[in-house]
């Protein structure tokens, strides 16, 4: 395998074991520890593999051209038998010409090819080296834009000597709130990248490799490595992102708000597509200009595309070509998916079928790696699940009401008859939660409070909404963009300083506003947590876009997913939740139709709820799938895993919800970091199960005292609850550890107090001085309490078979467990020459069962200690080696 330096033996197996599965069409579940080079190996070991398949499918397609250039028969008898026909009972001469018909239309399909490869390829080429090219679409740009400017300067000058010619009926630029006319109901045709006139140009889907991750930093990193790797010149790699990250139309970006910015980014393209209608009526009467896209055009993504596949760029890059060209990084990237070896994207990307479609992505016979992927199972979950408030509900009902009411005149039935189903369910949905539409969400106390949890069936019966097809509902708001309508109806009436007249119909809109307002203060009045900026417009201006995918997720099959009346107070702060129960049936299709699947991650144990919860369930057959676990690149002795049962006063280790809020348990816990704090040099990171717990051990220490000898040692850091003060935590935690090592003294470094789950658990790098101990205090359960992992629980024990006499439930809950502890404790090993200790608090953890779902590496080296002196001598001798080596 190319590697940039001499690989460890680990990534050699590493790419070994990946290649075999890309081979043989596998589905892998992969597994490399933080600081083994896991992205390398993944590169290098995937684009190995991407090579020779190429070299073999150029070969045989040169033998196939060539026995097609002498009239033999080239095809194996495999290839020749017929897809559809049976030849069994068929005469000789049939099937010969079967066959020789099959053997010519694939010769003349992969010399088509060959010739728009061989045109890909000349282009590249020629741009490759041709720096002038790089600039004249540029500068061809440029003129065009002051040719525009001029055109409209003109126009202007023309319209003020001839008088300003009113609309009928409707004010200025009212025009492009009207939905257009809905006809059909079948009508499949999508919003597609090409001009009309462009869709022969679409070439075939090479064979790549899909790369996801969750991060758009994440994504980057991966492309930096792409770029250092001994591949970094000849792979064709493009990088996918959301319109948030990737627009560059400041009007656009502006929004903020990711489905505003979606919607802003279709109407424009659909003003594009209308502009050559409207100017041909322009004669007969003045229509309003709707903007569009200055960033949208063809011939600009087509360079942006070729620049694209000349050389890497991550997303930074792209975003920054597509300014200079004044091409769209957006829609110019998804023009390069089709000739991409190596297409790099957010998991959301790839998981959700529509907005893969939408995208272009199409993963026949194609591989996909997903990466970072300990977090898989509950990312298609969250992806595919739904909340809407009940104020949101009566919001977007009283909008659609105004709207319709406004512009009843202007809309065809078809559009009336769509808009009066939505207000329906909208008025049932609230009825459900105990509300009335009519009325302020605010001001509605709910009569019956609680949590019901109901199926999609009895849901849809109960609300008596099951008469409505909730498929031609959500295809019509996709096809309609009539939350983007509502939204720039909102926009221009519900805001406080909009002028309103005083005709009937503006009244009526003026009631819009004293209720957008109403609403807003009962909010306030009710005390709702404050919320950002973006979620805020979200919520009051276009809450339609949520419920959509409120509506989108009712179309699940009934024994997949569950509906949550969650009943709070207030209508208002009521809400209805759809839960998805099954995640592989969203999985299944991308399985099914690629060649390849690798799953990989740097902890990835337990691997079980992969295995059988995503895969079997996606009907994956178990033969199919392949598992990979490798060690770590430190020596043995640098890392030391001690299993704790007992502290210092003999206290049996055993954080339970009966026990945990014990005052002795309290006390060892404090007692044991003092005594580590004593011989642990440097930053010491302390995971509690949930913030509630970690701040009544922060009380209790305070009351005893305890703390402040904790803080003779160590100076405390805790980890704060919103994530814009996480990284001045991080960097004042870092500052103290670097002082101290420099002065001496009796101050060695930091403890920092972190929660299993939070900010620090995930993510952040605490490596060499920054983490030379993690402590686990008692096993982060989740709640079992919660009415969602009650029927998650409830739906695996009725449908998934029990492994090894375990009951599917606790499965997943030791499961859930572990892999939050398995991802909080890879924190500190994050190199070759890194060192630390981790020690888990409680008897529990040394169990089989639990024991067993560590990751290998840390596992084959963990030691269990009944009593703290064993343990506590243990620390000191590796210290003392640690400080004798370094």
């Amino acid at each position: 395998f190319p590697f940039p330096y001499t690989p460890y033996r680990i990534q050699e197996q590493f790419m070994e074991a990946l290649y075999g599965a890309l081979e043989a069409g596998r589905v892998g579940i992969f597994e490399s520890p933080t600081g083994t080079g896991k992205s390398l190996s993944l590169i290098c070991g995937a684009l190995s593999w991407l090579r020779d398949w190429e070299e073999k499918r150029r070969q045989e397609e040169a033998r196939l051209l060539a026995l097609g250039a002498s009239g033999q028969d080239g095809l194996t008898p495999q290839q020749a038998r017929p897809g559809s026909a049976d030849t069994v009972g068929q005469p000789d001469w049939v099937t010969a010409f079967v066959q020789k018909k099959e053997e010519r239309d694939m010769v003349d399909r992969l010399k088509e090819e060959q010739i728009r490869k061989k045109k890909r390829e000349d282009r590249l080429e020629k741009m490759r080296h041709s720096v002038h090219l790089k600039y004249a679409a540029k500068r061809k740009r440029c003129e065009e834009d002051e040719a525009k400017r001029l055109l409209q300067l003109s126009k202007e000058a023309f319209s003020q000597g001839a008088g300003e010619g009113a609309l009928d009926q409707l004010d200025h630029n009212e025009e492009e709130l009207i939905l257009a006319e809905y006809e059909s109901d079948d009508e499949e045709k999508v919003v597609s990248g090409l001009e009309e006139d462009d869709d022969d140009l679409e070439e075939e889907h090479v064979t790549k490799i899909y790369y996801c991750s969750r991060t758009h930093s994440q994504l980057s990193q991966f492309v930096r490595e792409v770029q250092k790797s001994p591949f970094g010149k000849d792979t064709r790699l493009v990088t996918l992102g959301s319109r948030q990250n990737l627009c560059v139309n400041e009007e656009v970006r502006r929004l903020s708000a990711l489905q505003l910015i979606n919607d802003r980014c279709l109407e424009m393209q659909k003003n594009k597509h209308e502009k050559k209608s409207n100017e041909e009526n322009e004669g007969k009467k003045r229509r309003v200009s709707r903007t569009v896209c200055p960033f949208y055009s063809y011939e600009q993504m087509q360079f942006l595309r070729d620049e694209v596949l000349v050389e890497v760029k991550d997303i930074e890059q792209l975003v920054s070509l597509g300014r200079e060209t004044k091409a769209c990084p957006y829609y110019g990237s998804r023009f390069a998916i089709p000739a991409a070896q190596l297409v790099v994207l957010p998991y959301q990307m790839l998981l959700h079928e529509p907005t893969r479609n939408a995208a272009g992505i199409k993963l026949k016979d194609q591989v996909v790696i997903i990466d970072e992927a300990h977090n898989l199972i509950d990312t298609i979950t969250c992806i595919h699940s739904a909340e809407v408030s009940g104020s949101q509900l009566c919001c977007a009902h009283s909008q659609l009401s105004q709207y319709m009411e406004r512009y009843r005149k202007r809309l065809k039935a078809k559009n009336l008859m769509y808009i009066k189903q939505i207000l329906y369910l909208l008025e049932q949905f609230v009825a459900m939660l105990g509300g009335n539409v009519n009325q302020n969400p605010g001001c509605q106390a709910v009569s019956q409070t609680g949590t019901v949890l109901k199926s999609i069936n009895d849901f849809l019966f109960q609300s008596q909404t099951d008469n409505i097809n909730l498929f031609k509902v959500q295809r019509y708001c996709e096809k309609s963009l009539i939350s983007r309508k509502l939204f720039g109806f909102v926009e221009r009436y519900g805001g406080p300083a909009s002028a309103v007249k005083t005709n009937k119909e503006n009244q009526k809109l003026a009631g819009l506003q004293n209720f957008l307002l109403t609403l807003q203060q009962g909010s306030d009045k009710e005390g709702d947590p404050p919320v950002e900026a973006e979620h805020d417009q979200l919520r009051t201006a276009s809450p339609l876009m949520q419920i959509e995918g409120f509506l989108s997720a009712l179309t699940n099959a009934n024994q997949d997913g569950r509906v949550i009346l969650n009943r709070q107070g207030t209508v208002g702060q009521s809400s209805l939740k759809f839960l998805l129960l099954n995640p592989a049936v969203h999985f299944a299709k991308v399985v099914e139709e690629c060649r390849a699947v690798i799953i990989a991650g740097g902890t990835m144990q337990p691997v079980a709820d992969f295995r059988e919860e995503l895969l079997c369930c996606a009907g994956v057959d178990p033969a199919r799938i392949v598992e990979f676990s490798c060690g770590h690149v430190i020596p043995p002795e640098n890392i030391l895993p001690i299993i704790l049962c007992s502290g210092p006063s003999n206290q049996q280790l055993e954080f339970t919800y009966q026990t945990r809020d014990l005052p002795q348990m309290m006390d060892e816990t404090g007692r044991i970091l003092c005594n580590l704090c004593n011989v642990i040099p440097g930053g010491m990171v302390c995971f509690f199960p949930s913030y509630e717990y970690e701040k009544q051990v922060y009380g209790h220490w305070e009351k005893t005292g305890l703390l402040s000898r904790l803080a003779a040692k160590k100076k405390i850091f805790q980890e704060p609850k919103k994530a814009n003060q996480v990284e001045q935590v991080l960097m004042e935690y870092a500052k103290c550890i670097k002082r101290c090592s420099q002065t001496g003294g009796q101050m060695t470094g930091a403890l920092l107090l972190s929660v299993v789950g939070g900010k620090m658990s995930e993510g952040i790098n605490f490596s060499d001085d920054l983490g030379r101990s993690v402590i686990m205090v008692g096993m982060p359960y989740p709640n079992i309490r919660s009415p969602e992992l009650q029927e998650k629980m409830t739906w695996l024990d009725k449908t998934m078979p029990r492994a090894a006499g375990q009951v599917p439930s606790r499965v997943l809950i030791e499961n859930l467990c572990m892999k939050a502890v398995n991802q909080s404790i890879g924190r500190a090993i994050r190199h070759q020459k890194d060192f630390a200790s981790v020690l888990l608090l409680d008897h529990r953890y040394a169990r089989p069962a639990i024991f067993n779902k560590l990751p290998q590496w840390i596992r084959e080296r963990t030691q269990v200690k009944p009593a703290f002196g064993s343990a506590f001598a243990e620390l000191r001798k590796v210290r003392t080696h640690l400080s004798y080596v370094l």
